[in-house]
């Protein structure tokens, strides 16, 4: 799984934390509660909403915050939010859909699980509801509606932050080297063999937990082919795998490998534990290609290194005579609320998530912690939050993206995903040819 960190940074004082969507606790924004997870009124007599999260920390506190709001300038509607660790959370929401006793809204990440859910009829179609309203529905950057539009139809609305995968450079040994930024393949294979002429790791990669491998194929087999090849593996195409822009990409893939991009012994370095940034910020790596919480993780461990000006980003280079846009980007392009359809207050739910989520104040709180929401219009807003050049870079990068790929292994469904990781780990240590990957990964298209 592409991990999610967010970069927690205050614009009044710079403390800055890197956290996961793993929470250390279960809380509730108000007192009391129902047995029933979906329920209909409190003994006020107020249509009354459950909300299920995975937020922790200080993002934690924005959505109870934005609940606490809303349910002081809404006097017929109590919204109630509860959080979940991550793992766990997976677990319940799947059980309490199947016992069809889900909460009113639930958190997801869009793509296939949510699909799933879907095509079972358990989620409400708000597409109707957002075409009434186009204040609302033009408030998202429409790059991040991907992951929950389904056959033309919407069934979730984005909750909290962008997080596009870009390329981190260490500045310091770009200039000591005379080399800039790679806006093109050869152009990074060449900053490769210089850097690697001088015993500099051009490239960190934290390939023992195997999803950092996962971005280095979705830029290129979308440089290389663009949307529709990836898209064909989604919609369950015959063969889809052995599309020839999997092939060209697993080979330069194999490439890079071969050129000694990366770290000697790779497959031994966590990137969970940080272990990869480590090599970018104390120079001992030029590079590393990682989703926009390698800021944070970054600023938590060596806040000088950016208050200096070292740490560098910029965005995946492009392929020449590729088919793939190259404002393309992937990652995660947010978390995301759902209705579901054993909710009793449907109205009061929809109410909430026009009012509350991602509302002026909601967007502003936020901004405050380092977040960029994937909102229409707050560029001038970022700009002058602090690291306004990082967030803005975030912010251009989302909003200029013909397409945002949401990581495959979010897409897919889970047996398919891990298959992908296992296949690429393999792929990365040259234990599998690209021609092997298309074949077996062919064997786990769900048609």
């Amino acid at each position: 799984m592409l991990k999610k960190q967010k970069a927690f940074i205050s614009t009044s004082v710079t403390v800055v934390l890197a956290a996961g969507v793993l929470v250390t606790g279960c809380g509730n924004t108000s007192a009391g509660g129902s047995q029933s997870n979906s329920s209909a009124s409190n003994a006020s007599g107020k249509a009354s909403i459950t909300i299920w999260d995975i937020q922790t920390g200080q993002s934690q506190q924005v959505v109870k915050n934005m609940s606490q709001a809303f349910n002081q300038s809404h006097s017929s509607i109590q919204s109630n939010v509860q959080f979940f660790e991550n793992d766990p959370y997976k677990q319940k929401i799947q059980i309490s859909m199947g016992a069809h006793n889900p909460p009113d809204i639930f958190v997801g990440w869009g793509g296939g699980v949510l699909k799933s859910y879907i095509d079972a009829g358990d989620v409400y179609d708000l597409t109707s509801a957002l075409n009434s309203d186009s204040s609302w529905s033009n408030r998202f950057l429409p790059s991040v509606m991907k992951p929950v539009t389904f056959n033309g139809k919407v069934y979730g609305i984005p909750n909290d932050n962008v997080q596009p995968v870009m390329l981190f450079y260490n500045k310091q040994l770009f200039k000591q080297y005379n080399l800039t930024p790679p806006k093109t393949w050869d152009d990074l294979l060449n900053d490769v063999k210089v850097l690697k002429s001088h015993n500099i790791t051009p490239i960190s990669l934290g390939g023992k937990d195997q999803w950092p491998d996962l971005m280095y194929e979705e830029y290129l087999v979308d440089r290389v082919g663009g949307p529709t090849v990836f898209n064909n593996v989604v919609t369950g195409k015959a063969n889809a795998w052995s599309d020839p822009a999997f092939m060209k990409a697993n080979t330069m893939i194999q490439q890079l490998v071969n050129a000694g991009a990366f770290e000697q012994g790779f497959s031994s370095v966590s990137s969970n534990q940080g272990e990869d940034a480590a090599l970018l910020y104390t120079g001992k790596a030029a590079m590393e290609l990682m989703g926009s919480w390698g800021f944070a993780t970054v600023l938590s461990d060596d806040k000088s290194f950016i208050e200096q000006g070292n740490l560098g980003f910029a965005t995946f280079p492009t392929v020449s005579g590729g088919q793939g846009d190259p404002n393309d980007i992937v990652g995660n392009p947010s978390n995301y609320y759902s209705i579901s359809n054993d909710s009793k207050n449907k109205s009061a739910d929809v109410t909430f998530l026009k009012d509350a989520v991602l509302s002026s104040q909601n967007v502003k709180d936020w901004i405050s912690i380092g977040d960029v929401p994937p909102v229409q219009g707050i560029e001038s807003q970022l700009k002058q939050a602090t690291y306004g050049d990082y967030l803005s870079f975030t912010y251009d990068m989302v909003k200029n993206a013909p397409n945002f790929q949401a990581s495959w292994d979010q897409a897919l469904p889970p047996s398919e995903a891990q298959e992908l990781l296992t296949d690429l780990s393999k792929l990365f240590l040259n234990q599998m040819t690209p021609q092997q990957f298309s074949d077996d990964m062919n064997k786990y298209i769900k048609s």
